[in-house]
């Protein structure tokens, strides 16, 4: 299945896919057509559950420049009146406005979804929110990491870059995994509160200690991420005598993926010795 935003949402993507008999699912633009079947649904009360506060409403529309009537998923989800009310000021741009909003109103926030696949409404919104989990990654790693902040016509220095920043990326998110394995913490938060610190290091009877400091207005927060790695390791160390680096490695991957392997712990693979 092709999935994507709706910069894809267009005919020439989507007549492809249909000549190759390729799935797709794609977020459109709300356009004015899109708008008029929006006003036209919400007159309506056949709303379905769409999952996550939700809801969603099946038409067909062809939109200029299409060239054949196709599958649209109305969504709609109602906001809280505390949170700023949405304006558009043509069709592609978003404004948030902060006027207040009458007590008899209520606030709605809408998308449309344009897809060939013929499943419910609740599984097709759960298809498009996975996508948008999916490109999280490589939103973090283009705006927070840098990947996209070098240009060069050496493919092998580009390629060299994108590697360097890959690893880093992988290894500060096992990391903080370690800290909080239930959750996964962005570089723009999690940088600044494990790392803005100030460190001492003190050395008393044959014992080296490491005194951190920090300045952040969380640090009791990563006072308690340290402490559980600290932990973990202490406790891995006991046993790193009987562990090779590899079983090691694979114990901290265990630890720090926990949430996705229900307390199963990953097995190094199996080393043949040679004939």
């Amino acid at each position: 299945m092709l999935r994507g935003d709706k910069s894809w949402g267009i005919e020439r993507v989507m007549s492809g896919a249909e000549q190759k008999g390729l799935k797709y699912l794609f977020r459109l633009r709300l356009t004015l057509n899109v708008q008029r079947s929006l006003r036209r649904a919400m007159q309506q009360s056949d709303w379905k559950d769409a999952g996550q506060g939700w809801q969603g409403k099946e038409t067909t529309l062809r939109l200029v420049g299409w060239s054949r009537q196709r599958r649209i998923i109305l969504l709609r989800r109602k906001k809280d009146r505390n949170q700023p009310a949405s304006k558009r000021t043509d069709t592609e741009q978003l404004l948030l406005g902060f006027g207040e909003v009458e007590a008899d109103k209520e606030v709605w926030e809408y998308a449309a979804l344009v897809t060939s696949l013929s499943d419910e409404i609740l599984t097709v919104g759960q298809l498009y929110r996975d996508r948008a989990d999916a490109e999280n990654g490589f939103d973090e790693l283009k705006n927070q990491w840098g990947w996209g902040g070098f240009t060069t016509q050496d493919l092998t220095r580009c390629r060299l870059l994108a590697a360097i920043v890959a690893l880093i990326y992988n290894w500060w998110s096992l990391f903080v995994r370690l800290a909080d394995p239930e959750h996964h913490r962005e570089a723009i938060t999690s940088r600044p509160l494990l790392l803005s610190a100030i460190a001492r290091k003190t050395q008393h009877a044959g014992q080296v200690t490491l005194t951190i400091s920090s300045t952040h207005g969380m640090r009791d927060k990563a006072r308690r991420a340290y402490v559980r790695i600290a932990g973990f390791l202490a406790a891995l160390r006991q046993s790193a005598e009987q562990l090779d680096p590899l079983a090691r490695w694979y114990r901290i991957l265990s630890e720090a993926l926990r949430h996705f392997l229900k307390g199963r712990q990953l097995l190094p693979p199996l080393r043949l010795n040679p004939a």
